[in-house]
């Protein structure tokens, strides 16, 4: 007897057998035990798993010797031939090669008036019906919503979108789902057993996870991978065969990434084009890779399932999901994705791959913009201020002299505990007192001191008092400065030992109006404002990001 491929040997022969479908095989077995069968079924659903074997399965319920019956027996005539797709009263068409309306009456119409020759049901089961033309359709049409009581018609098809409605309407819809991997490996692994091949697990795995959901397209690899390898697989067989991408490769590119090693992540890009691995492939995997990651950091106690991980890489990707967060993992599936698109029309593909895994390890660098915010208050805290401020104000230059810093790095040490404060009558000390005190501020309130505190035009220093000069114009700002005056003096006291008075005074009021730094124009405001932008880290930081530059600076 000649060799028959798995795929066929092992095709279902009872609902029980159909893998992966218990939702359409119960309710047509509870609709033949009932005796509420249609007379028209579309079965869709994507290739490989069981349309065209489930109506197979019917035709053989609806024909058995016993039947209508939900399992057949397999053994009578009308089951037996129709299992080798010889039966004269099931007639199997292939929709492609019957496409035009004059074959489906010659084939289908002109013989619906003919009785069966033995079975219960002259049956018809169209594959592939979405290829039939609109006029096909529109001849068949009347034939499905009135058929004469000894016809069914049954029609599976992979692009359910194609079929008119006015078809759907008139029969019932089944649709197939892919079938998970597991299910494929637990099929597979019985094939292996009573083939009797010896095969790991993570060998069976590999191939259903190639498979991407189809049965058939399981069997057919294992077929395949068989007639390399005879009755002994191994993993690396495996992917010799099929040209899977070795998991070793995609989990060093993964450890690449985590270590932030430019240099590795070149060196496996090289070693896939060596191998002769498709670039596109090579992406898909990492991709995937990256989604089992993203899975385990959801749920670790999915470490377990076969279809994320096998037994020898489960502690490895536990290791690797907690080296990435989950936006890194995020935005690593978009990079992977995009490189496996942008890879299909490049002419150095190599190239691709290399670019894709700098990004990703560039982009591991970013930190999350709410944290990026939340810290930009203690970050601004700790920066001196830029020499941005205007011209009159306290961290402006002098006539004739350099520029002075409005605030120090960091506060100066305070007096030792029983040793007397020092006085602040020198102008060294005016100064000290002077810079210790606005640091102090700065610290203590920053959004205080960056709206209120720094907008003040000039700040003068006596022995016991200390005045903040505002514009005529900052009428707001010298109001909420105002409100804190009296913890600004508790905070000054605290710094000098003694009471110290702090007050505010309007511009002109101070003869400000006269003094001799001139007053900034407008284009000079904006110049300083922008050389305040660029030197924040925030902004750095987007800059760095996104494509982008500053067009305009306003003050809030």
């Amino acid at each position: 007897m000649s060799y028959q491929v798995l795929a066929r040997k092992w095709r279902p022969q009872r609902f029980d057998d159909v893998v992966g479908q218990l939702a359409v095989t119960r309710t047509l077995r509870n609709a033949l035990a009932s005796g509420h069968l249609a007379q028209a079924f579309v079965f869709a659903g994507p290739r490989g798993v069981g349309k065209t074997t489930t109506a197979r399965i019917l035709a053989r319920a609806l024909s058995c010797i016993k039947g209508p019956t939900p399992d057949p027996c397999g053994v009578c005539d009308a089951c037996v031939e129709i299992a080798e797709g010889r039966d004269i009263d099931v007639l199997e068409i292939d929709a492609a090669t019957h496409t035009q309306v004059d074959n489906v009456r010659e084939v289908i119409i002109a013989g619906l008036g003919i009785l069966p020759a033995r079975n219960r049901y002259k049956i018809f089961i169209i594959d592939e019906v979405h290829q039939l033309s609109s006029s096909s359709f529109n001849a068949l049409l009347k034939s499905i919503e009135e058929p004469p009581p000894h016809v069914v018609f049954m029609m599976a098809t992979t692009e359910l979108e194609k079929i008119p409605e006015t078809v759907l309407s008139r029969s019932q819809v089944y649709e197939f789902r892919t079938i998970s991997s597991k299910m494929i490996a637990d099929q597979l692994r019985r094939i292996a057993d009573a083939e009797v091949i010896e095969v790991a697990d993570e060998s069976l795995q590999l191939i259903a996870r190639d498979a991407d959901g189809s049965m058939r397209d399981a069997q057919s690899k294992l077929d395949q991978v068989i007639a390399f390898t005879g009755k002994t697989i191994r993993v690396e067989d495996v992917s010799t065969v099929l040209g899977l991408v070795g998991r070793d490769l995609l989990l060093d590119a993964l450890q690449a990434v985590a270590d932030e090693d430019a240099p590795a992540a070149f060196t496996l890009a090289g070693k896939a084009v060596e191998m002769g691995y498709d670039l596109r492939l090579v992406c898909r995997e990492i991709a995937r890779v990256v989604r089992d990651l993203l899975v385990l950091s959801v749920d670790p106690s999915r470490v377990s399932d076969p279809e994320i991980a096998g037994e020898s890489e489960r502690e490895r990707l536990l290791a690797l999901a907690k080296r990435f967060s989950r936006e890194d993992l995020l935005r690593a599936f978009d990079v992977m994705t995009r490189a496996e698109a942008d890879i299909r029309s490049a002419a150095q593909p190599r190239y691709h791959l290399e670019m894709a895994l700098l990004r990703w390890i560039y982009l591991k660098k970013l930190v999350p913009l709410e944290d990026l915010l939340a810290g930009a208050p203690a970050a601004a805290a700790a920066r001196p201020l830029p020499r941005s401020e205007p011209a009159t104000g306290f961290g402006a230059r002098a006539p004739g002299g350099p520029p002075r810093s409005s605030v120090p790095a960091a506060p100066p040490e305070k007096p030792a505990a029983g040793s007397p404060p020092r006085p602040v009558g020198s102008e060294p000390a005016k100064a000290s007192f002077k810079d210790a005190l606005l640091a102090q501020i700065r610290t203590t309130k920053s959004v205080f001191y960056n709206t209120v505190v720094a907008q003040a035009q000039k700040v003068e220093v006596t022995p016991d008092q200390v005045t903040f000069t505002f514009s005529a114009a900052q009428k707001t700002l010298r109001e909420m400065f105002e409100q804190n005056r009296g913890w600004l003096e508790t905070l000054a006291q605290q710094l000098t030992g003694h009471k110290v008075v702090v007050t505010s005074a309007n511009g002109a009021e101070a003869g400000f109006a006269n003094a001799e730094t001139p007053v900034p124009t407008v284009q000079d405001r904006k110049a300083a404002l922008r050389e305040q932008a660029l030197a924040d880290e925030g902004v750095q930081t987007l800059l760095d990001v996104f494509p982008a530059e500053i067009s305009d600076v306003e003050e809030i």
